[in-house]
């Protein structure tokens, strides 16, 4: 395995020998320079080497390897050419209309499966004909098994967040799904973290591949700005309507940790909050991809979400998070707060801690190698403050009314 530190690129994506059709699809979409992933690896995987690529979401990595993908299409034959596998239909879903973007200037078909949608719909699209699969490994097996998919014309694979794939059990899966891929075949797999177990898939089932490392041993980007704030339980819902009003978030998530939770929440600020939406497993797929679509064009400002939906949020306007409910892993906090901070941009996210709360803290803390410190709330805590000693005023008051 050939490692490379990525390095900053001084180029310009005119500089990767792209195609002039490319080149006017990226102009189109704003996109002047690469990012470190997208210079490292759209040359490697033009040559054809399997990558390894690590890299934070929010760093530009789908375009890193959707760019060389559609590049080296062929003419269109029986099945896909390319098939891109993903942990979530949320992530399926941004991945196509990444793709359908660079793909503006060309006939490209881009097909994305995954559960929660009718199949007809993907048999159609399948039996069409398709260059590049996006789908979700659970998906793409019942496509395999119903002999909709054929995967004979596949010669370049792709693995996104393949830690979190790992993490929710799909390895089974990923691997029959391999198998079935004929070789030789291109391998390019992209995640956050280099686990072991992720080395022990490169090593059964890539050849010889470039390993790309950015951000290594950084949990989170310097990007983001990070604050606790001690709260107690009953007050997080009051303090988190006074934050969505102070800071008029461009575009807020907000995470808690039970489904129940998030519908509980978002009915109660959306009383005072415009613009709340809310998204976890249990909603219907259709509602699901009417609240991401409202979420992504600014429509809804404020989503709140649970941590299984909201790992494959992958849009790039995100300007704050609140960690209504602090998680029970540490890392699942760094997954988190890289909603925000993404393409060089600024963020800001919030960890709401109750005063029993102080060791997930530290173990966070200790996970990031880095001390959080707590949000000076001003006027806030004056104004908590005085309400509290009313309060104790009252209180003694119908006390001494007894005595």
């Amino acid at each position: 395995m050939i490692q490379r530190a990525v390095e900053e690129p001084e180029i310009d994506f005119s500089d990767l020998g792209l195609s002039p059709e490319m080149l006017e699809a990226l102009r189109r979409i704003r996109y002047i320079t690469p990012s470190p992933i997208q210079a490292a690896v759209i040359p490697e995987a033009l040559d054809g080497s399997d990558i390894i690529g690590q890299a934070k979401t929010g760093t530009g990595k789908t375009a890193a390897f959707g760019i060389p993908l559609i590049e080296m299409l062929e003419e269109r034959g029986k099945g896909p050419q390319a098939l891109i596998l993903a942990p979530t239909r949320e992530l399926a879903q941004q991945i196509v209309a990444e793709m359908d973007n660079l793909a503006a200037n060309r006939d490209v078909a881009i097909c994305a499966v995954y559960g929660g949608q009718p199949i007809e719909k993907q048999l159609r699209a399948l039996q069409r004909g398709v260059d590049i699969v996006v789908g979700t490994p659970g998906r793409v097996i019942d496509h395999i098994r119903r002999g909709t998919l054929y995967l004979g014309d596949v010669v370049h694979v792709v693995l996104d967040e393949a830690d979190r794939m790992l993490d929710i059990g799909f390895r089974p899966d990923i691997e029959k799904i391999l198998r079935r891929v004929p070789d030789p075949h291109q391998t390019l797999l992209l995640s956050a973290t280099i686990e072991p177990e992720i080395r022990r898939l490169a090593d059964k089932y890539m050849f010889e591949p470039v390993e790309m490392l950015l951000s290594k041993d950084e949990p989170s980007a310097e990007t983001v700005n990070q604050f606790y704030v001690t709260v107690d339980q009953d007050k997080k819902t009051e303090l988190l309507v006074h934050l969505l009003q102070r800071e008029q978030p461009e575009q807020c998530l907000v995470f808690t940790r039970t489904k129940r939770g998030a519908d509980k929440l978002a009915d109660r600020i959306r009383r005072v909050v415009k613009g709340v939406a809310v998204i976890h497993g249990d909603l219907p797929q259709t509602s699901r991809d009417k609240v991401m679509k409202a979420f992504r064009t600014g429509e809804i400002p404020v989503l709140v979400a649970t941590d299984v939906v909201g790992r494959g949020i992958d849009v790039d306007g995100i300007s704050h998070v609140v960690n209504y409910d602090i998680p029970e892993d540490p890392e699942n906090y760094v997954h988190r707060i890289g909603r925000t901070g993404r393409m060089g941009r600024n963020g800001v996210a919030y960890l709401f801690v109750t005063p029993d709360q102080g060791d997930p803290l530290t173990n966070i803390e200790m996970l990031m190698n880095r001390t959080i410190p707590p949000l000076d709330l001003g006027d806030y805590e004056a104004h908590n403050a005085s309400v509290k000693a009313e309060q104790k005023r009252g209180a003694f008051k119908e006390l001494f009314s007894y005595l």
